[in-house]
């Protein structure tokens, strides 16, 4: 639990430049990413996990809007995340 936490506080400090900014595009970009990671590990071994995937593909939906937006405003900022979040847009 402890290294969850940990992970989280780095995300945040990385893409947001402040613990407080855990509301910024980036921020919730990076946290998406993050917990679709991990339940794209969890579907591998759990196939007939239904409600989970559904909840899985409204977080993929979440994350796309959100890189729309940051495209829209900043697109270097959004090649960036891209290429560092490891995405394939």
């Amino acid at each position: 639990m402890l290294k969850n936490k940990l992970e989280i506080k780095d995300l945040i400090m990385r893409y947001g430049k402040l613990y407080s900014n855990s509301g910024s595009s980036s921020v919730q970009i990076a946290l998406l990413t993050r917990k679709i990671n991990h339940l794209q590990k969890h579907f591998s071994v759990n196939k007939e996990d239904h409600c989970g995937r559904k909840g899985l593909l409204n977080m993929v939906s979440r994350r796309r809007k959100l890189l729309d937006y940051i495209k829209s405003k900043k697109h270097k900022h959004y090649l960036f995340l891209i290429k560092d979040l490891d995405l394939r847009y």
